[in-house]
């Protein structure tokens, strides 16, 4: 039950913006529910037994034995982080919990000028399965802020994460989330990442770091780049084990943004596998995207491969469409979102369906 005072802060907010960064605070159909707005967590519950969702402050103090958590992640690959954060959650799902319904995450920024720095943990227990949709957003006064997300994800034995995470900031937003994940024997990792309305800058190379034999990783993003922004987004794989396996797809579009696309698979053991993709289509002539794919191994018995390409829209297609009775706006508007195609980001059929109705509704308003 939301206390009078959660209620008033949730009802402040601007549902139109919730809804297009995935998040639903009618609850319908999620398994538990944080949200964050500007530096203070609003609301957060579970709805499921196999679920702790909490303030990562909170977690730390209520919870010592997950203290070790706190920057394993980042020790992994030899990084430091900033320790000036405000808020954030901390989300377990327990040993063997099967969670089917997604967990829903909304960071808010509603001040004008105000940095938002917040540190996230994830933790799947040894064969437990989740799927996490994490939605950030700001409010149109929110004007000039700035957002920083840590965000730690460890994924044990056996265990499977399917993570979305959704942006619907405004256009003079500057973003700088900064994320590593790390991956045990025989557990998965699938990372989605969407990106369909105007923001002025956003620089992410998430991490993950595959440290189990058969362990496997799978990133996936589809990016719509508006006149003015700043996309600047990769991922990087770190296969450091035996039997394991990766994969990243990238599909972006620009309609006069710069985007930067870049996508780093390092092996560094023998005996794996791992194929980097990266398409994107320039709409308009004033737009850009610099795709750099990168493969590292000091190995002979690996399996790494990458393709990459930018094109445009053909004449042909749009001749095509046009034969049938399609006008060549509604064309054009067509072409973009198939090749947006939400099949690659592997979601579960409700999920992939509402991305699917806000990447129509989002593009159909760049056009």
């Amino acid at each position: 039950m939301r206390s009078e005072a959660q209620k008033n802060i949730l009802d402040s907010l601007p549902k139109e913006d919730l809804l297009s960064s995935g998040v639903d605070l009618s609850e319908k159909g999620r398994a538990a529910t944080f949200v964050q707005v500007d530096e203070r967590p609003s609301l957060f519950r579970s709805m499921f037994q196999g679920i702790e969702l909490i303030p990562t402050e909170e977690a730390l103090n209520r919870y010592p034995q997950y203290k070790k958590f706190f920057g394993m992640a980042f020790t992994a690959v030899g990084e430091d982080f900033p320790r000036d954060t405000q808020g954030g959650f901390f989300l377990v799902i327990k040993k063997g919990a099967k969670v089917t319904l997604p967990v829903q995450v909304c960071l808010f920024l509603k001040k004008k000028s105000f940095s938002q720095k917040v540190h996230n943990i994830i933790l799947v227990e040894e064969g437990a399965q989740a799927y996490v949709i994490n939605g950030c957003a700001s409010d149109k006064a929110a004007t000039d802020a700035f957002h920083l997300g840590i965000s730690e994800y460890i994924v044990m034995r056996n265990g499977y994460l399917n993570f979305t995470m959704i942006h619907s900031w405004n256009d003079s937003m500057v973003v700088r989330p900064k994320s590593i994940a790390v991956v045990e024997e025989g557990g998965t990792f699938v990372s989605n990442y969407v990106s369909l309305k105007p923001v002025k800058e956003v620089v992410m190379y998430p991490t993950c770091v595959l440290k189990g034999r058969k362990a496997r990783a799978s990133f996936s993003s589809i990016i719509l780049g508006h006149k003015g922004c700043l996309q600047d987004v990769g991922s990087r794989v770190i296969l450091a084990a035996p039997d394991t396996s990766a994969e990243i797809v990238s599909r972006t579009v620009s309609m006069g943004g710069k985007i930067i696309a870049r996508g780093h698979l390092y092996a560094k053991t023998p005996g794996v596998r791992a194929h980097l993709e990266c398409q994107g289509l320039i709409v308009s002539e004033q737009g850009t995207i610099h795709a750099i794919p990168e493969l590292q191994t000091d190995y002979r018995d690996v399996d790494l491969s990458h393709e990459a390409a930018i094109g445009k829209i053909s004449k042909e297609e749009i001749e095509y469409l046009a034969s049938r009775g399609i006008e060549e706006k509604v064309a054009r508007s067509l072409i973009i979102r198939g090749f947006m195609d939400t099949d690659i980001l592997g979601l579960p059929d409700e999920l992939r369906e509402q991305i699917e109705e806000l990447k129509e509704r989002l593009t159909e308003q760049a056009m």
